[in-house]
């Protein structure tokens, strides 16, 4: 099957890269090209002058006093250093940057790009200029779809679609949301228990949120409804759970990848003092290098094998706005990151059954650039979702018809943003339900185990036609709220790997009941590239280990290894479209479950149209 796969993928990347790619590795490619991601190497390939550069690099630490030396007689400043991945975040001259990725000391140069939140386009046009970050102006991609506008879903309607009732809270656990910060209201009360700034070093700070999309992702996650006139039914999904805000996004809603990982490894050295057990990163970037070198995976990944569950949003890349096409291999950075759960967006159509739900077009699919891995991991209510609002703003104020009708203090935005912090207070309850099993001392669930009981108990999801969404647009399926809880609830941690960790008296039904309508669970988890079908999750398996990166290979009960890296389109150059237009658009070649894998890179369907690489496709 390992084989069947590669040769699918090798297709692929043949069919992508096309004869400019032929030509591209005719040329002898330069010696600095492997260190640097697509944005540096379109800097060198053009030998940019008279420009400033923030880039993320990666030392020897033997030459880390070296090269800070050589920068400071260049006038270049070290904006942060990043202990956990030996990195220095550097403002410097676009023209020493052929230097220093000629320099045997420097393991890699990566853009420090501005990251944005992952809401639906609130302003017309594919692209709109970002502003007010630190003098920083660029271009973020920002698709504005004009979709189907649902009712929105309020915050009851939310809960019960989700199977919840009110046995599981949030209680005790600890949710850091790394965004534009959180307004301090009677909606989190005392449990907002820290504000940190990123944009300004760190710095402990009065709560606030000049966007407004960190306040309406933390209610969503965790909003106790007060400042409603019926504070029971504006709940959100876990409604007793603590919020950390670290903010890192402007009141643009924009940022740097250098300050949202500062708040990473915050969050990481931290995370015992402040009692973080989770993280919700509803922003991206693109995609611009493997997630093996891309620094902010790695402090994802650094994050998972701490032992924190990371949420990420898959991004709203999933449809050209020119032509209406799905897009395939569109999920932002980190959501490409293996350990995160990495989550799509659905509308719900404001009810509570699940028999009319539907992914949303937006909603980023797979496979993720560069190295081919499956993703979203599932898909959760990202559509029309009502919660708290700061009512002074940029976004409350800038677009008055978010506003909620029935209640002033709050807003609907749709967008995976929305749709990642449904999921995190879905975890926050787990992990409560789990620890009520096994006690304050017994080991915690672990991040894989969290993803792969959201993905195990996750439920089907059709189109319009009857037909099942494909793996590359769902992940494992659609969240089940109660189904996952109910597992969680039911595993003995204290159980040695390779023994069952069910605890029978607990364990539930593999299907849930929503809305009047049954539904089975999908009894699967998406490791990788491969789909691992049957009771995989009722054994503590080694490959739940915080330790063990999710997709890599590891040997499962009867010693079949699975997972494998592809790494392709490297030979683009960047400029401010590429990410967009290399995204696979109206291929139906793409997402197939094929056995036990997941195959994409059949040939068939795809054509020079339906893969839009433009002018950016002749390779350095």
């Amino acid at each position: 099957m390992r084989t069947a796969l590669r040769i699918f993928v090798v297709a692929l990347l043949v069919s992508l890269s096309g004869s400019a790619g032929v030509r591209a590795g005719s040329q002898q490619q330069p010696r600095w090209r492997a260190r640097v991601d697509l944005k540096v190497a379109s800097l060198l390939a053009r030998s940019a002058r008279n420009e400033r550069a923030r880039v993320i690099v990666r030392v020897r630490g033997d030459a880390s006093e070296r090269i800070r030396r050589a920068l400071r007689a260049h006038g270049d400043s070290v904006r942060s250093e990043h202990a956990s991945l030996g990195a220095l975040s550097l403002d410097l001259h676009a023209d020493d940057l052929a230097a220093l990725a000629a320099d045997s000391g420097v393991l890699s140069i990566s853009s420090d790009a501005v990251v944005q939140s992952n809401l639906l386009g609130l302003v017309g046009g594919l692209f709109r200029t970002v502003g007010g970050l630190l003098g920083v102006v660029g271009q973020v991609l920002n698709p504005d779809f004009t979709e189907s506008t649902s009712a929105p879903i309020r915050p009851n309607v939310l809960r019960a679609t989700l199977g919840l009732g009110t046995q599981w809270t949030g209680n005790g656990v600890g949710v850091a949301v790394i965004d534009s910060g959180v307004e301090a209201s009677s909606e989190f009360g005392s449990r907002l228990t820290a504000s940190y700034d990123f944009t300004r070093g760190g710095v402990l700070t009065a709560s606030g949120d000049a966007y407004g999309h960190g306040t309406h992702v933390a209610g969503t996650i965790a909003q106790s409804g007060n400042r409603s006139s019926s504070p029971s039914n504006w709940q959100g999904v876990a409604p007793k759970a603590r919020i950390i805000s670290l903010k890192v996004l402007d009141e643009h809603g924009a940022g740097l990848t250098s300050d949202v990982i500062r708040a990473i490894d915050f969050a990481v050295d931290n995370r015992a003092q402040l009692g973080i057990h989770v993280i919700n990163l509803s922003l991206g970037h693109p995609i611009l290098e493997p997630a093996g070198v891309d620094p902010l995976v790695q402090a994802v990944e650094r994050a998972s094998r701490a032992g924190i569950t990371v949420v990420c949003a898959a991004g709203n890349y999933g449809k050209n706005p020119e032509t209406g096409l799905p897009g395939y291999a569109g999920v932002a950075s980190p959501g490409n990151a293996p350990s995160a759960i990495t989550v799509g967006s659905t509308e719900t159509q404001a009810t509570v059954k699940r028999s009319d739900d539907r992914i949303a077009t937006y909603s980023s699919r797979g496979p993720t650039w560069f190295d081919a891995m499956a993703k979203p991991d599932i898909v959760a209510p990202g559509h029309g979702i009502v919660a708290a609002a700061p009512r002074g703003s940029t976004i409350y104020q800038n677009y008055p018809q978010v506003r909620d009708g029935n209640d002033a203090d709050y807003m609907t935005l749709s967008g995976t943003s929305m749709a990642a912090a449904v999921a995190t207070g879905v975890v926050a309850q787990m992990i409560e339900a789990n620890r009520a099993t096994n006690g304050p001392g017994a080991p915690a669930l672990t991040p894989n185990a969290v993803k792969a009981i959201l993905q195990y108990t996750a439920l089907e999801i059709k189109n319009d036609l009857g037909v099942e969404y494909d793996p590359l647009t769902k992940g494992a399926g659609s969240l089940n709220g109660i189904g996952s809880i109910s597992y969680a609830r039911a595993l003995d941690t204290t159980s040695p790997a390779g023994s069952p960790w069910l605890i029978p008296s607990l364990t539930p039904s593999p299907w849930t009941t929503i809305g009047g309508e049954q539904w089975s669970w999908s009894q699967a988890v998406v490791w990788g590239s491969a789909v691992v079908w049957g009771s995989t999750i009722d054994v503590n398996q080694h490959a739940w280990a915080s330790a063990v990166v999710w997709g890599s290979a590891v040997v499962w009960g009867s010693a079949v290894v699975w997972g494998s890296a592809v790494v392709w389109g490297s030979n683009v150059v960047w400029d401010d479209t590429t990410w967009a237009n290399a995204v696979v658009w109206g291929s139906d070649s793409i997402g197939v479950t094929n056995g036990s894998a997941v195959v994409w890179g059949s040939t068939e369907g795809l054509n020079n149209q339906n893969v839009a690489w433009g002018s950016t496709s002749q390779g350095p």
